[in-house]
């Protein structure tokens, strides 16, 4: 069993099932999460086939992860919702940018909840950011209807490796007294300090052929380019789902 303050990314796992059992108890519990006028706006897709896997692969830019025994998708969801109020001759209205942010927002708190519940259990798991970035392809292999959205995708089995913590900024980084206070460049470099002190992160800029660990993000991990094309896509995405 695992504390929040112990956990770790997992992306090796064993080739052990996770029973459905665990999982259907887990989510059973994780539902116990805050959720917009108790409404629970999210679904989970259990995904254990291969060949949904092998589907989602190049989705997920062929991370390895994506072959962990169970991939959930966790998504936000208005159609049961609007489908019920219809059923019960009552107009919905959620087919819009603020139903959306709702229910995404619902979809992250059942999310965390899951992971960490997952993580006492002795599991391992593994957050793969790339789930907004091809929203289309993956409502599609997934055959999701309008008014759902696929929002984070986890990697789910037992850890085969106990990688190292990954750094986390100090408390005086995330943390503001009544008010939000900015950041100046004495403080920046206060906050950090530690992270672009750390050996693989130096390493990293030096293989990336960067001057500062701040390059690395803005001119090869995260760039303007991309960020601008994959927001496009989410647009169109959001537009095509009945949400915008």
């Amino acid at each position: 069993m695992t504390t929040i303050k112990d956990r770790r990314t997992i992306r090796k796992f064993k080739k052990e099932d996770v029973s459905d059992h665990l999982l259907n108890n887990l989510i059973e519990t994780a539902a116990r999460a805050a959720t917009m006028g108790n409404m629970q706006l999210y679904s989970v897709i259990i995904t254990k086939d291969e060949k949904v896997k092998e589907e989602l692969a190049p989705l997920h830019f062929n991370q390895p992860m994506i072959k962990a025994p169970v991939v959930l998708t966790f998504c936000a969801d208005f159609n049961r919702f609007t489908k019920w109020c219809e059923y019960r001759d009552a107009a919905p209205g959620y087919d819009n940018f603020l139903s959306f942010i709702n229910a995404m927002s619902d979809t992250l708190l059942f999310t965390q909840n899951f992971c960490t519940l997952a993580e006492e259990e002795g599991l391992g798991t593994c957050y793969l950011g790339t789930t907004v970035y091809n929203p289309e392809e993956i409502i599609r292999v997934l055959n999701m209807p309008k008014l759902t959205f696929p929002i984070a995708t986890i990697c789910v089995g037992w850890p085969d490796e106990s990688p190292n913590q990954t750094d986390r900024l100090p408390l005086e980084g995330i943390i503001h007294q009544n008010t939000y206070k900015d950041y100046d460049e004495q403080s920046l470099n206060e906050i950090y300090a530690h992270k672009e002190s750390l050996k693989e992160n130096k390493e990293f800029v030096e293989i990336n052929k960067k001057a500062t660990l701040a390059q690395v993000f803005t001119d090869c991990r995260y760039t303007k380019k991309d960020n601008e094309a994959m927001s496009e896509g989410m647009v169109k995405a959001l537009k095509s789902q009945g949400f915008l």
